[in-house]
């Protein structure tokens, strides 16, 4: 796997004393809890339009945001006189692609919600048509900005834990019943099933953690009676530093793992418990509103040591750094005002893609994939 190459940046918009205006196309669960919420509390941007063609979304997209315009088709923003300042692409898996390449051709700045894209092929196409027409585009990977992530990768910086050896993160749920809707379609062509959703977060964190995949394993399994996807899925990644990160994302789990167990030569870090910002918004608390922001009560913090079990009260709490969506955009109207670099890359994205499509033959063929530079 090659090094993330370096993208040309995105010439920088005018006016900078107006916000930006931005339109989210989608408001299902992506677009009505996370996207829209955070965009509506990041100083410089403001939310102008929903793109959605379902009368009972538009109802609560307008009783959530009184000013906001409502439109029923994408196709509608790419005229030069509707063209916002930057389009976010929260619609299902499947309109990624086709709706990126149309902003990006329109010249349009994008952020596209996970996964980006099916192939890391596509991905990549994106990421050459963003650079060659000069155009912002980022993926919405909201995970590096989780409470414990921060945590962990302050640990990591520190030296704290010594050299890694195994990294164990689990991202499990207890859903037995199907809740129907693309993303439990078996249809290939809607990308759905645990691998691209909530492994797309698993995959990115560890190799923004620990670098690129030399080899990759995995196991993925349709548990529930119905069920057309899988929803039960194990990936082992080795990484060219020789690093090992066991990855578990489910909906089958009844009893929860911790979050993560990072063992190093020196000690390990033991975290329990999913970063609470998910659950806030969905709560209809919003950043800047509530605060502290993406704070969590000392009974969740993770313990740090060696050689005593920390569910026994071994080794010494460490303090969870806050939780911070906000983050993202933020870095993206900086980005945009300023010409700096995208919080996440298409890049980085296609990186993630190869190891999952690596993980989806690995489990289908039993055998372990090479990822070869």
């Amino acid at each position: 796997m090659n090094p993330t190459p370096a993208s040309p940046t995105p010439t920088p918009l005018s006016s900078p004393t107006h916000p930006l205006r931005v339109a989210v196309i989608g408001y299902g669960l992506a677009g009505s809890v996370f996207h829209a919420p955070l965009v509506a509390a990041t100083d410089g941007l403001v939310l102008e339009t929903v793109v959605t063609a379902d009368p009972g979304r538009q109802a609560q997209a307008r009783e959530a945001y009184p000013d906001v315009r409502i439109a029923t088709s994408p196709e509608s923003l790419w005229a030069p006189a509707a063209r916002p300042d930057l389009v976010v692409i929260a619609s299902p898996n499947k309109t990624h692609v086709p709706l990126a390449s149309a902003a990006l051709n329109a010249g349009i700045p994008v952020v596209v919600d996970k996964p980006l894209a099916a192939t890391a092929a596509e991905a990549r196409e994106l990421a050459e048509l963003s650079d060659r027409t000069g155009t912002f585009l980022s993926v919405f990977q909201n995970r590096r900005w989780d409470n414990d992530f921060l945590t962990l990768r302050r640990l990591l910086a520190s030296g704290e834990l010594g050299e890694i050896q195994r990294f164990e993160s689990r991202f499990e749920r207890w859903r037995p019943q199907l809740k129907g809707g693309w993303r439990e379609s078996g249809a290939p062509e809607e990308i759905g099933g645990l691998l691209y959703d909530l492994g797309s977060h698993v995959v990115d964190q560890a190799l923004l953690l620990f670098g690129p995949a030399a080899r990759v394993y995995a196991e993925t399994d349709v548990r529930r009676p119905g069920a057309e996807t899988d929803d039960d899925t194990f990936i082992a990644i080795t990484h060219t530093n020789n690093v090992r990160s066991h990855l578990y994302v489910s909906a089958t789990t009844a009893q929860l793992g911790p979050r993560f167990r990072v063992l190093g030569s020196r000690a390990g870090y033991v975290k329990y418990g999913l970063d609470p910002q998910e659950a806030a918004l969905r709560e209809g608390h919003r950043p800047g509103n509530d605060t502290p922001w993406g704070e969590e009560p000392e009974h969740m913090w993770g313990r740090l040591g060696s050689g005593e079990s920390p569910l026994t009260g071994g080794g010494t709490p460490v303090p969870t750094l806050p939780g911070d969506y906000p983050a993202y955009y933020a870095a993206v109207a900086a980005a945009l005002r300023n010409g700096g670099p995208a919080p996440v890359t298409a890049h980085e994205a296609a990186q993630c893609l190869a190891v999952l499509e690596a993980a989806r033959i690995s489990s289908r063929d039993g055998i372990t994939v090479e990822l070869r530079d």
